[in-house]
């Protein structure tokens, strides 16, 4: 269990806050643990009606930590992200998110699987992966697509530039943009309003919504080994130390 993620339920809401903001809440092994560990028991929990998470600090989620790529050598992409992006595909319960800040990499793909998304005025939001020589996991080559249309997708996930709520909003990604300061208050209040249905058909209206996006579950799983590889390739590396040593990366050399 992560000290890194808090949590608490109340009057049906599982309330989610990621808690690492001097990293701006990049996710480790841990935390991915924890998250998967929260989707999970919500399912089988009657009382959590619906799930709302949001960011500490002025991040929702600078994405995966860097450090944690380095030390992959073999296998699966983390172990934990793997469990994580799962559970969150299976999600039973509406998910809210409230994006304070800053959603990039998994902060930003974890926003495709939600079902209601609200944001600050002053939320950023990037799909680095082409950048870093890797590619957009958590099925958002297909979930992306279908939302903002081929081209605009392609745009944001080729050229990886950062876009602001507004233009999130825009392509479908952002419900509602609030102002920082009444974010929560805000989006809580939306959330809220879900308590007061009933369970079975906020779970069973989500359910068959999800059904038209296919096997988002099997998407995840092929990407898995793909993923692995790309983050041990010398491109990814040389993006990495890259980010860590704050230089700009130099892929002539892999040409």
């Amino acid at each position: 269990m992560s000290q890194d993620i808090v949590t608490a339920t109340a009057d049906g809401i599982l309330q989610i806050r990621l808690n690492r903001p001097q990293k701006k809440n990049a996710l480790t092994r841990e935390m991915y643990g924890t998250l998967e560990a929260a989707f999970n028991r919500a399912n089988d929990e009657p009382r959590v009606k619906a799930i709302w998470i949001t960011g500490s600090g002025d991040s929702f989620s600078s994405g995966n930590d860097v450090g944690s790529f380095l030390e992959e050598q073999a296998g699966d992409r983390l172990p934990g992200a793997g469990g994580f992006l799962h559970a969150l595909a299976a999600l039973e319960v509406p998910l809210v998110a409230a994006v304070n800040g800053l959603a990039v990499g998994v902060g930003a793909t974890m926003l495709l699987h939600c079902d209601i998304v609200h944001a600050a005025t002053g939320a950023t939001f990037r799909f680095p992966f082409v950048d870093l020589g890797v590619f957009p996991e958590a099925a958002s080559t297909v979930l992306l697509p279908r939302l903002a249309g081929h081209q605009r997708a392609m745009e944001l996930m080729l050229l990886a530039d950062s876009f602001d709520a507004s233009a999130a909003r825009d392509i479908g990604m952002v419900n509602d943009v609030f102002e920082d300061k009444d974010l929560e208050t805000e989006s809580l209040r939306v959330t809220r309003r879900l308590t007061a249905k009933p369970s079975s058909s906020l779970r069973l209206t989500k359910a068959r919504v999800k059904a038209g996006y296919g096997d988002l579950g099997a998407v995840i799983a092929e990407e898995t080994p793909l993923f692995a590889n790309a983050v041990r390739s010398p491109e990814a590396r040389e993006a990495f130390n890259a980010f860590l040593e704050k230089r700009r990366p130099d892929f002539s050399q892999f040409d």
